[in-house]
């Protein structure tokens, strides 16, 4: 499904879309592609590459908008060329493990700018971890040295308490270091390159168990690569970016990497709250929002009222992934603030796979979209064979920016060059992606095959419902039979059997949950997905 030109006419146009596309977001200028070159040349694709060659643009512009105040270019270039000097004092070195255990402010950036400046192998690590599975990936991934929030202080005491400790945000006085000082004690004067990147490790965000690591080396941005995400997103440089999904995980750390190579000024909030973030977009004026599915359904939930208080015109792209995207909730988006919604359907393994633009959302609000120029998506069938369209098959994925592999040892399938997603899709007649669900998540009741994800956009069109997930329980006669939990909206009336009819009504009989369950909201964790492990309880 990626686009190839073939022949000199073929040629000819991918050049002239090369040209159109990286022109629009400004990668062409020439200081621009001189800055940039230079400062990738000495820490390769990372995003201290990009803010570092900002800084030689414009020093004086702002880098960074967060609860700390205003940040400029220069800086943060300074302070992390300070911070670098700190952490090799300290006996940090090329190729040593670092977690880094923070949301997102100025420290997270500063801190992952300075480790990528002396070839520190970074681990991201979940601000939702509790001290044991700290303790537990800390271990296996061999950190020695931990940066990490204040709050998090005895999450870390509990979990990485014999590793070295320094704060990338404190709340008051400390015994150990912070990066603050660091940045104060240190010559902040450029800093020796490394003799080559380190690595960077994000954690899957998987609902199951203890998360794997995802290792990923930074790797040069081939013109397809950017041709193909800018010409489906269009990111713009210079623009005020407003990253509010979480810069731990792939999602959100992707939106900071796209910002540095572009020169945008970054806004962060440490924790995110709904109408606070409408403050935030009317007082910042951002043109690019950068959040998962679940943060949008909570700014809707705000309702009418308070969102008509706030002017959000500035937005140009809400950018969404991290988990699925349901229909119903990008028409309702669309509907309150205009088309400007995309929507990225990819992993932390296989990097992009699809993304879908405005319009197509409005056509097919369900959809993830089309491959970008430079990404192959197949749906093949169990034996690895492609399979027609409207046919639901196993997901597989080829593109430049795929994980190394897992830290533990393993990788995803792969078959002909193409990376599983681990999830099952299909596209139809027009080359639209799909996705019906986990290929772990089929649910076999009574010799048929369901896809929970299509009962669950169903129930949430229903008026009264904001969500739903559905998913298979033992039944002696049938298997499996289906069981739904549900949130309802404010004073709704409907109840089970009308729920139950409204599923019968629109798929087949063996669609229809057996059983719905009303909860006040689903777990989920802090990128968004909901947590079925936790809603399933014996009967």
């Amino acid at each position: 499904m990626s686009l190839r030109g073939t022949g000199q006419g073929g040629t000819l146009a991918r050049l002239q879309e090369t040209v159109s596309v990286l022109g629009s977001s400004g990668f062409l200028r020439p200081r621009f592609l001189r800055t940039f070159a230079a400062a990738a040349r000495k820490y390769g694709t990372t995003t201290a590459a990009g803010f570092s060659a900002a800084a030689a643009r414009t020093p004086d512009a702002t880098a960074i908008l967060d609860d700390a105040g205003a940040l400029t270019f220069g800086e943060l270039e300074r302070t992390t060329n300070a911070i670098a000097r700190g952490l090799r004092a300290a006996g940090i070195g090329p190729g040593d493990g670092v977690g880094l255990f923070a949301r997102n402010h100025r420290g997270f950036v500063q801190a992952q700018m300075a480790l990528d400046k002396i070839g520190a192998n970074t681990l991201l690590l979940n601000t939702g971890f509790a001290g044991p599975q700290l303790a537990e990936v800390v271990a296996r991934e061999g950190s020695k040295v931990i940066l990490f929030d204040d709050e998090f202080r005895d999450i870390v005491e509990h979990g990485a308490g014999g590793l070295e400790r320094i704060l990338t945000w404190s709340e008051g006085d400390r015994a150990e270091p912070t990066i603050d000082a660091l940045a104060r004690r240190h010559d902040d004067a450029p800093v020796e390159p490394p003799p080559a990147p380190g690595r960077t490790t994000i954690l899957t965000s998987g609902t199951t168990g203890t998360p794997k690591g995802a290792q990923r080396s930074p790797k040069s941005q081939g013109i397809d690569a950017l041709v193909g995400l800018f010409g489906r997103m269009p990111l713009r440089a210079g623009t005020r970016n407003f990253i509010v999904a979480p810069t731990f995980h792939s999602w959100g750390g992707a939106h900071l990497l796209f910002a540095s190579l572009l020169g945008c000024t970054v806004c962060f909030q440490r924790r995110f709250d709904p109408e606070q973030t409408l403050a935030m977009i009317e007082r910042e004026r951002p043109a690019v929002l950068a959040v998962v599915p679940v943060m949008m359904q909570r700014i809707l939930n705000l309702g009418a009222e308070t969102l008509r208080r706030y002017d959000c015109s500035s937005l140009e792209l809400v950018c969404a992934s991290g988990s699925s995207l349901p229909g119903e909730l990008a028409r309702r988006w669309m509907d309150r603030f205009g088309g400007n919604l995309y929507n990225l359907y990819g992993s932390t393994e296989v990097a992009i796979a699809t993304v879908a633009m405005p319009d197509e959302l409005r056509a097919e609000p369900g959809t993830a979209g089309r491959p970008p120029r430079g990404v192959t998506v197949r749906i093949l069938d169990e034996h690895g064979q492609e399979v027609p369209a409207g046919t639901t098959g196993r997901i597989f994925v080829g593109n430049q920016n795929q994980f190394d592999g897992y830290t533990g040892g393993g990788n995803k399938e792969r078959i002909g060059g193409l990376m599983s997603s681990g999830d099952v899709g299909h596209f139809d007649e027009h080359g639209l992606l799909f996705v019906d669900g986990r290929d772990d998540d089929m649910i076999i009741s009574g010799g048929e095959n369901v896809f929970p994800r299509e009962v669950e956009d169903l129930l949430a069109d229903h008026d009264d419902v904001v969500e739903a997930a559905v998913l298979g329980v033992p039944d002696d006669e049938f298997g499996q039979r289906l069981k739904a939990f549900v949130v309802l909206r404010d004073g709704a009336t409907a109840d089970g059997e009308a729920l139950k009819q409204h599923v019968k009504v629109n798929l087949a009989r063996y669609k229809v949950p057996r059983e719905i369950v009303f909860l006040d909201a689903l777990p989920r964790n802090p990128t968004g997905k909901i947590l079925k492990r936790v809603l399933v309880e014996p009967d």
